[in-house]
């Protein structure tokens, strides 16, 4: 077991902020062992010290560690201070057209969603071209596992297509369950691509991780059971919680490894259509190697 943390290194509660002291607790336990990189196994300060540290009751300690269990992040024991957890991992097809949503309820996983804004807005010139229009909504969400944050996402929408959607419809809820059930939509065809970046402060901020961390970025469109344009969507993943799996086989389905900002290559078919593990495997490389990068210089 590693070394036990020292209570005295934790960052004191502001008794002025309108948080619950059990929320600020949590905040101040995850930040610690994040921004503190602390190795799974690690001891954390009994509970009787996090009180002294904090000034808090027994209550608001157990609260608070009950949090952090339920995200996955430290394990409990009776009779015993609690210790960091091995990192979790959620896992995502990315050749599906299933949202994050119904793909981690599979899993039996629950994904939380906060809806951040829904409302007309201008698209970028890409995103009206595809829809033909620029009569369309934002919609921004944030995706939780527990408190955890995990996923941002940023999604157009067609406004003749959804008329009268509310941001409450989509609480801690399926966007491609409502569009079915509600209008009709059926999501279908479309095409994803995945992209290693570094958080902004703006996405730090959300993501609850540092500027400059490795994100991993899917983004795509897809159409409707008719053909028409229906979505537009970008997802912010944090990249230590999320994998990204590709069902491989002798198919017509096939892996186009492309970075963002690269040249890109041969079209499919001018590759080796024979194999497209071997085109999983370049994609899963460059991103592997992309990653790495970032690690590396945000670490500096």
């Amino acid at each position: 077991m590693a070394a036990p943390t020292n209570a005295g290194d934790l960052p004191v509660l502001d008794r002025s902020a309108d948080v619950p002291l059990h929320m600020q607790v949590t905040a101040r336990l995850r930040g610690y062992i994040r921004t503190r990189k602390l190795s799974a196994g690690t001891q954390l300060p009994s509970e009787a010290a996090l009180c002294e540290r904090f000034g808090v009751a027994r209550s608001v300690v157990r609260q608070a560690l009950s949090a952090l269990a339920a995200e996955g992040l430290i394990q409990r024991e009776a009779g015993r201070p609690a210790v960091v957890a091995a990192p979790s991992e959620h896992r995502r097809l990315v050749q599906r057209s299933t949202g994050l949503h119904e793909q981690l309820a599979q899993s039996g996983v629950a994904l939380k969603t906060r809806v951040l804004s829904l409302a007309p807005a201008d698209p970028p010139r890409a995103v009206a071209e595809f829809f033909g229009t620029a009569e369309l909504l934002l919609l921004e969400r944030l995706r939780h596992v527990a408190e955890a944050p995990l996923a941002y996402v940023r999604t157009w929408l067609p406004a003749s297509a959804v008329p009268c959607l509310r941001a409450e419809d989509l609480t801690d809820t399926s966007l491609h369950g409502v569009l079915i059930r509600r209008y009709g939509l059926h999501p279908g065809a479309g095409r994803n691509q995945i992209r290693a970046v570094a958080a902004d402060a703006e996405l730090a901020g959300l993501l609850q991780t540092e500027a400059g961390a490795p994100l991993l970025m899917l983004e795509g469109q897809s159409r409707d059971q008719r053909g028409l344009p229906l979505e537009w969507f970008s997802t912010w993943h944090r990249a230590e919680q999320l994998v990204f799996d590709v069902d491989v086989g002798r198919s017509q389905e096939m892996v186009q490894p492309q970075l963002h900002g690269s040249v890109a290559g041969p079209a499919p078919a001018a590759q080796d259509a024979a194999d497209p593990y071997a085109h999983a495997l370049a994609l899963v490389a460059e991103l592997s190697a992309e990653l790495a990068r970032l690690r590396s210089a945000s670490s500096r």
